[in-house]
């Protein structure tokens, strides 16, 4: 049976992720370390799953309200007040929803409409490109690179905005490069934003994973951004609860109401459990992110120098937990690399063309697996270079 005549062509012509695909080999061959998947290889602490088993327990299994639990949109408020100086009304401004990528998927298709231009830094998480697709709008990719410490600048952007501009996607700290945009470079980007009157998405998923002194800043918390920024974060990160899926989504009512009701229709509610763990994280896991925030800084230190050390020229990454060496020493492109390795060393890790056609000559690395792990991969990654040469 022919079934491209039923099938939704925007659909059909999307490429799927290129994260899953050596995803998906690494976990077909023996022996394998992956250094692929950018989840944390710490178990949700203790007290947060405690409080998930404790609701189950008490039978606390019913639908929540569609915007999530106020109690835990009162926490959200509270988080964002403390941690990034920004104030957000948990009856009108606040959404949870079933991960950071819904919440992503929903703004996309509540701002954006045929004709109306996204634009997106790359490289970048593999989700904001199809999304925008799916939702009538028109991707403009904008390249950042690896001497500007993969930020995106004021320039860059204001190059790239058309009448058509609706929306700017801020995917910042960065999947896959680990860039960060300090408040000087936000601010400057900011006033683009404001001149050409564009709405901005900003993805702050890492925002609790950054190194050195400077603590993350939020988008919104630059003057006059609040209003037209939409901020999505989420548990998987920085509370290692990536299979409890939660995130959630932060702005103006007006926007957030209009998600809600994409919300309402697809999902209905995030998953009951997972909200009240999430209540238990914001209220008493900070040390949490203080003792994985050390651990993970802890390995990027080590995994930066040695790939400097065998030749792969690595930007330092300031935030999230992965490196983005360039592979260009080799001679091979990023996929023919990445087959390379994980077919010759059993080592898995991403080709930078997953993240866009500017990750050419690069791969993604995580470090949010053990020092020991990380070990041996880098042993038999310098092994593969070695027998290369």
């Amino acid at each position: 049976m022919d079934y491209s005549k039923f099938l939704n062509d925007k659909v059909r012509y999307i490429k799927p992720s290129g994260i899953r695909k050596f995803f998906d080999i690494a976990n077909e061959m023996d022996h394998v370390i992956s250094l692929s998947i950018g989840e944390p290889d710490f178990t949700t602490p203790w007290h947060v799953r405690q409080e998930g088993i404790e609701t189950l327990r008490k039978g606390h299994t019913w639908y929540s309200p569609n915007r999530g639990f106020i109690e835990l949109r009162n926490q959200i408020s509270n988080y964002f007040a403390r941690r990034f100086n920004v104030e957000y009304n948990p009856d009108e401004e606040i959404l949870v929803t079933v991960g950071g990528s819904e919440a992503i998927d929903l703004c996309i298709r509540a701002l954006v409409q045929q004709g109306d231009e996204v634009l997106i830094p790359q490289p970048a998480f593999v989700c904001y490109e199809p999304m925008t697709v799916m939702a009538d709008g028109t991707p403009v990719i904008i390249k950042t690179k690896a001497e500007n410490g993969f930020r995106l600048t004021a320039e860059e952007l204001e190059s790239h905005i058309t009448p058509k501009t609706k929306l700017l996607i801020l995917p910042f700290p960065n999947n896959p490069t680990g860039a960060v945009m300090r408040r000087q470079h936000l601010e400057e980007i900011a006033r683009v934003v404001k001149k050409h009157d564009i709405m901005v998405l900003s993805d702050e998923i890492y925002a609790e994973l950054t190194y050195g002194k400077e603590r993350h800043v939020s988008f919104a918390d630059i003057k006059g951004m609040k209003d037209r920024t939409i901020v999505v974060n989420g548990f998987s990160k920085a509370y290692a609860m990536t299979g409890w899926r939660l995130g959630y989504a932060v702005g103006p009512a007006e926007v957030i109401s209009q998600m809600t009701k994409l919300h309402q229709y697809a999902i209905m509610s995030a998953p009951t459990t997972a909200q009240y763990a999430a209540i238990e994280a914001l209220k008493h896991g900070d040390k949490d992110i203080e003792h994985m925030r050390s651990e993970y800084d802890i390995r990027r230190r080590l995994i930066v120098d040695e790939f400097c050390r065998m030749g792969l020229t690595c930007f330092e990454p300031e935030g999230a937990f992965y490196v983005f060496p360039s592979i260009k020493v080799s001679g091979m492109t990023s996929e023919e690399f990445c087959e390379q390795l994980i077919f010759s060393q059993r080592v898995a890790i991403i080709p930078g063309t997953a993240f866009g056609e500017c990750g050419e000559g690069f791969a993604r690395v995580s470090y949010s697996y053990s020092l020991k792990h990380i070990k041996e991969a880098l042993e038999r990654i310098e092994r593969f270079l070695n027998e290369k040469k």
